[in-house]
């Protein structure tokens, strides 16, 4: 199976891999010209290149005509998950791109153990473990995790942003295979998930007030670490996408 890269520059029957990606490919897969690779690009199309030349750590490649990535949702998703303690977004991350979330964007909320300490820094290893992550599984793109927001009720500002924003609730709400199946065309959707101390009450209603639906993830109460992949699994199964 030809190896996959993500690269920005793809334009006119030529695409460009450069940096560590370039490096790897040629010092570490010690590809030659005329070997081919899958190239995805940043429209989460997917191209077959073969390699044309090699310059440094930069590779020059003819591409395919690009076709969709069979490994993107159909439903894009963005989870806002409350900033956990202890490294846990970390593997919030990595496995939420596995299960094929679009974005993931992490805030703060009144119960939230965690503190804002060095968020640049860590934002940048948030996205190079989704670019991992996203190079393990097959995704046609690398999804991209945003700079934590600094309250709720940043939260709900994005809300409009969505065709539907369903809010996990530990207090209960309504059926999620019902809601989602009410709204079939929703092809932008946010998924919203508590901290280790959940949501405050007025948080709850900050959120119905933005236009959020609250729905319950069943009759236990899952870790904040837990209760984000729950959400996105079953939102992914429920709108085809694990079939």
């Amino acid at each position: 199976m030809p190896h996959r890269y993500f690269t920005r520059e793809v334009a006119d029957g030529r695409a460009v891999l450069s940096g560590t990606d370039a490096h790897h490919l040629v010092h570490v897969m010690r590809a030659g010209i005329g070997d081919e690779v899958v190239l995805c690009g940043p429209d989460a199309l997917e191209y077959t290149g073969r390699i044309e030349s090699m310059e440094g750590d930069r590779v020059v490649f003819t591409v395919s005509e690009g076709y969709p990535s069979t490994a993107e949702p159909r439903t894009k998703v963005t989870l806002y998950a409350a900033y956990p303690k202890q490294g846990k977004l970390e593997e919030v991350i990595r496995h939420g791109v596995e299960l094929g979330v679009t974005r993931v964007v992490p805030f703060f909320s009144r119960y939230c153990v965690a503190a804002p300490k060095k968020e640049e820094a860590k934002n940048e290893r948030y996205n190079r473990i989704a670019a991992e992550a996203a190079k393990q599984c097959g995704r046609g793109l690398i999804p991209e995790v945003g700079m934590p927001l600094p309250d709720f009720a940043s939260v709900c500002a994005q809300f409009g942003q969505y065709d539907l924003v369903l809010f996990f609730y530990e207090g209960g709400g309504r059926s999620l295979r019902q809601v989602l199946a009410d709204a079939p065309d929703a092809a932008r959707i946010a998924l919203v998930t508590g901290s280790e101390g959940g949501f405050a009450p007025e948080e709850s209603a900050l959120a119905a007030d933005a236009g959020a639906v609250t729905v319950g993830l069943g009759p236990r109460i899952l870790r904040c670490e837990t209760a984000p992949l729950a959400a996105l699994a079953a939102v992914m199964t429920l709108t085809g996408d694990l079939e």
